[in-house]
């Protein structure tokens, strides 16, 4: 497995890079957010990969973080969501309002994306709500930040494990989870999270 690829950034398109490395020059399809953070040809560069295989072809996708990349697949998870749908997505969202959106039942900015229909939207709000659900750490897995005092329901726990199966560090979530209203519920907290790091950037 290619986790990632460090190199010269040689091919800069719309939605494709070519990075070489040791000669060898990857051919990466992504999304218009990563072309957008990649530097000028001729830089240095660095993408999180992931690839598919099939019968008749092999695809090489390369995200600037590994965010993104989380993001990414888990789009491609969603049964009639492939590749190509996955990379027009996340030119259109970033990894952090494409999280908000999940977690607020947004399935009407997913359409916005040329070739996704309101069918298909909904389906991804409902199997990635369910997924992130699933894939959630084991309970008390992930300790309580200092700082984070009441933890009713453990919805700050529990928040903080929908966030990070996302992709985002506990480093990176604990200031946000700092400022957000403890008490709030679980899918209260994660947007709150999210509209935070969101308005940061």
């Amino acid at each position: 497995m290619i986790y990632s690829i460090k190199g010269i950034l040689t091919v800069k398109d719309t939605n494709f890079v070519v990075i070489e490395s040791n000669g060898i020059g990857y051919g990466c399809r992504t999304s218009y957010n990563t072309v957008k953070q990649l530097g000028e040809t001729g830089s240095e560069v660095k993408v999180y990969t992931h690839m598919t295989v099939r019968d008749d072809n092999i695809e090489l996708y390369g995200f600037a973080t590994q965010q993104e990349l989380n993001c990414f697949r888990l789009l491609i998870s969603v049964s009639g969501v492939g590749g190509k749908a996955g990379t027009s997505i996340l030119s259109d969202i970033t990894p952090e309002n494409f999280a908000f959106l999940i977690a607020s039942d947004d399935s009407k900015a997913f359409t916005r994306t040329k070739g996704i229909g309101t069918k298909t939207a909904q389906r991804i709000i409902l199997e990635l709500k369910d997924k992130i659900s699933a894939e959630s750490f084991n309970e008390n897995s992930v300790s309580v930040p200092a700082g984070v005092t009441d933890v009713s329901g453990s919805a700050v726990s529990e928040a903080m494990e929908a966030l990070m199966v996302l992709g985002y560090s506990q480093a990176e979530i604990v200031p946000f989870l700092r400022k957000c209203d403890t008490t709030a519920s679980t899918q209260e907290i994660i947007r709150e999270v999210l509209r935070l790091m969101t308005s940061k950037r």
